[in-house]
């Protein structure tokens, strides 16, 4: 495919005008919207409104006037997107926190055996809160479910080791790495015939994936927001807990908003009645106001409309890669299929570290090219359907190359930096 071919691409995509709604530093492509989503022109504007006039002007009055809905305001547009009742979410904390907080609640409540289950896809930090629970309530070595390689879970054996060791199960939508798609609805149903539950991890889903957590009969469900959502750097976590299950939880961390009397003050702690129980600190305001920009782009321009151009972008550029990058030793390290993929694309190089930073260093004859390096040797790709075009992906694709022949990749240091 040439250039002429994916620009008009570009000219028949039907989400083209969202591209619009950001703002994009000049003379750069950018492939890491599935870490950290670009800043939504909206954010700004409102973040100063916020800022000058209802912290600057209105200081303690703005918690009655604005702020204490925001929470609530924000939650159920979330809701609206996942396709559950606003009853259901609460905003605020961060993921790693929701995870504690959820799975602690889980384990304590006695509802399922007192065992956790993940897989060797799972994102390394949700593995860190379950092994630091384990030691908290002495309780059985975690299952870790192992797999031939990292592109994707062998759903078979997962289904064994569920019905072997039933209890609490924690995975992630779509892998961190491979960008592997798990089967929700199938894993619930088989997750509840067996005497389980599982947490499903959305940060590297949600925005991008098609989400219905009703028809997919989803119990629990968290994830970040400033991937996908373009929510804002370190942006407040969503949790959804269904009704059902929300009666016979409780919140770990009993902090002041999560009582049901808050401003009364007294002594003794009285839980909210359903989510709100799961509310702990004072709300984020500034990162909440900002985050709220992006959920309403992510509604207005629809997530399966978002999903069907997601599908559409990450074929392209795998068939480009096949044609133009494994000839160059590159390797295709997620699914083929696309309803086994999220929306990023992961390839494989001895020389990644070193290729990622020539993409970011530039040249006079390509622009600076923004992606991550994932160990040992991966490079993600991510897609972002409300500002990716066609004609990036080219670029893309025609910068690798140029690197790959003329080798200056390996004019860079192996040495890594903090971020990566």
């Amino acid at each position: 495919m040439d250039i002429n071919q994916v620009k008009q691409e570009d000219e028949k995509d039907p989400l083209s005008k969202f591209r619009a709604y950001f703002f994009h530093p000049k003379n750069e492509l950018y492939f890491d919207g599935n870490s950290l989503g670009k800043l939504p022109l909206k954010a700004q504007k409102t973040l100063h409104e916020v800022i000058q006039n209802q912290w600057g002007e209105g200081l303690i009055r703005s918690w009655n006037r604005y702020w204490l809905d925001i929470p609530k305001k924000i939650g159920a547009k979330y809701a609206q997107l996942l396709g559950v009742e606003k009853e259901e979410i609460s905003i605020g904390e961060s993921t790693s926190v929701r995870l504690y907080q959820i799975l602690h609640a889980l384990i304590s409540s006695g509802l399922f055996p007192k065992h956790l289950t993940t897989d060797i896809l799972n994102f390394p930090t949700d593995l860190y809160v379950m092994e630091g629970l384990k030691k908290n309530f002495k309780i059985s070595p975690i299952t870790v479910v192992s797999y031939p390689n990292e592109i994707e879970a062998d759903i078979e054996k997962l289904k064994r080791t569920i019905k072997n060791h039933p209890g609490i199960i924690c995975l992630s939508l779509v892998s961190y790495k491979s960008a592997f798609l798990y089967p929700m609805r199938l894993l619930n149903r088989w997750a509840a015939k067996h005497s389980s539950i599982i947490v499903w991890d959305l940060s590297h889903a949600i925005g991008a994936v098609a989400i219905d957590l009703k028809k997919t009969e989803t119990k629990i469900a968290l994830g970040c927001t400033y991937k996908y959502m373009n929510g804002g750097p370190g942006a407040p976590a969503f949790l959804y807990v269904n009704k059902i299950t929300q009666t016979n939880l409780f919140n770990p961390i009993q902090g002041w908003f999560g009582h049901q009397r808050p401003f009364d003050f007294e002594k003794n702690y009285i839980p909210a009645q359903g989510i709100g129980r799961f509310a702990s600190g004072t709300p984020a305001i500034l990162s909440m106001a900002a985050m709220e920009a992006g959920v309403d782009i992510v509604l207005e321009a629809g997530i399966e409309s978002l999903r069907n151009k997601s599908v559409l972008q990450s074929e392209l550029l795998l068939k480009m890669a096949q044609e133009e990058l494994i000839p160059l030793g590159f390797l295709i390290e997620s699914p083929i299929e696309p309803e086994y993929r999220g929306s990023h694309v992961t390839l494989s190089h001895d020389g990644a570290w070193q290729i990622c930073q020539a993409l970011l260093a530039g040249s006079q004859s390509h622009p600076k090219i923004i992606l991550d390096f994932r160990p040992p040797n991966f490079i993600r790709f991510g897609i972002t359907p409300l500002y990716t075009q066609y004609r990036d992906l080219w670029t893309l694709v025609d910068t690798l190359k140029t690197i790959m022949n003329t080798k200056s990749y390996l004019n860079f240091s192996v040495e890594k930096t903090t971020v990566t």
